[in-house]
């Protein structure tokens, strides 16, 4: 009877060791995580990590699609030039060749100025970005030039007065210059045939051509005044309708006792051998001398 009243108490008391057993573990593996995971203390052994899987290898990034751009429509092609004209960076003919120098260049340059590679050709990508940038930007080119017309040229502004007498000064002493030998010797001929006059005493030549001086000389004779000096100034000089035409400014020193008087003739004629139409006037007869140049039709190359 003992034996078994035993054996039912073991039997009754294994469930209570048991549990009594487990709850100490509970609490060890509570208190020391690292000591219940290696399995100490009769615990269950902890499970092997897992293991990380295999690294997975890179695949290459794939190549710039070029050739998209480059074989598009000629229209697309055009309109790549011209969003890099109106961008400033092409100024070459919208032709739609991408591989030019020039558009080249161009691409290249837009592409450095956002910082990518600038290889000249354009990802379809970058083709879309290009193009709507353009569209953002203020027009500042027309696609030609416009065609201006021919400049009006500049018509000279008209001389002014003190030009003209300037430049009428400048051929007259042209003239002068070519004509002033011929005219000089006519002058000369003249005063040689007027002292030749007076020192013979009212003949020659000289008052036989010019009838007023010989009585202008004659007047003075009469009123006792001798002729001294004789100087001339050509006062004209050119071609008339019969020939070489003179006339010449004299100036007679004229004295009277211990007087001296200045007097003055002009003298005009057609040179010749005797002279043509010679006439002789007062100095202060400006209208008998200019009307004698009109009917001679005196051209002057003196003044």
């Amino acid at each position: 009877m003992r034996l078994a009243a035993s054996v039912v108490s073991l039997v009754l008391l294994a469930p209570a060791i048991g549990w009594a057993q487990s709850a100490g573990e509970v609490e060890r593996c509570f208190q020391n995580p690292a000591a219940c995971a290696s399995g100490g203390g009769g615990g269950a052994a902890a499970a092997p990590p897992a293991q990380a899987p295999a690294p997975v290898a890179a695949r290459p990034a794939p190549a710039p699609d070029y050739a998209t751009v480059l074989n598009s429509p000629d229209a697309d092609r055009r309109k790549i030039q011209e969003s890099l004209r109106t961008l400033d960076k092409y100024n070459g003919p919208i032709d739609g060749n991408l591989q030019s120098e020039a558009t080249v260049k161009a691409i290249g340059d837009w592409q450095k100025g956002r910082n990518t590679p600038a290889v000249g050709k354009l990802t379809p990508q970058e083709a879309a970005q290009l193009n709507a940038e353009a569209a953002r930007a203020p027009i500042r080119r027309l696609e030609s030039a416009p065609q201006t017309a021919a400049p009006v040229p500049l018509q000279p502004a008209p001389p002014s007065n003190a030009d003209a007498l300037k430049a009428l000064q400048a051929r007259l002493a042209e003239r002068r210059k070519a004509a002033e030998p011929k005219a000089n010797a006519a002058a000369q001929g003249l005063v040689r045939d007027l002292k030749a006059y007076v020192a013979a005493d009212g003949k020659g030549v000289a008052g036989e051509q010019f009838t007023g001086f010989a009585k202008w000389y004659a007047d003075n004779k009469a009123a006792g005044r001798t002729v001294g000096e004789i100087t001339p100034a050509i006062d004209d000089y050119g071609d008339a309708k019969a020939g070489a035409a003179a006339t010449t400014e004299v100036k007679f020193e004229t004295k009277q006792g211990d007087k001296t008087y200045g007097q003055c003739l002009v003298f005009a004629w057609i040179e010749a051998t005797p002279r043509k139409n010679p006439q002789a006037f007062t100095c202060d007869d400006v209208a008998a001398v200019e009307q004698w140049k009109t009917d001679q039709a005196l051209k002057s190359a003196w003044r």
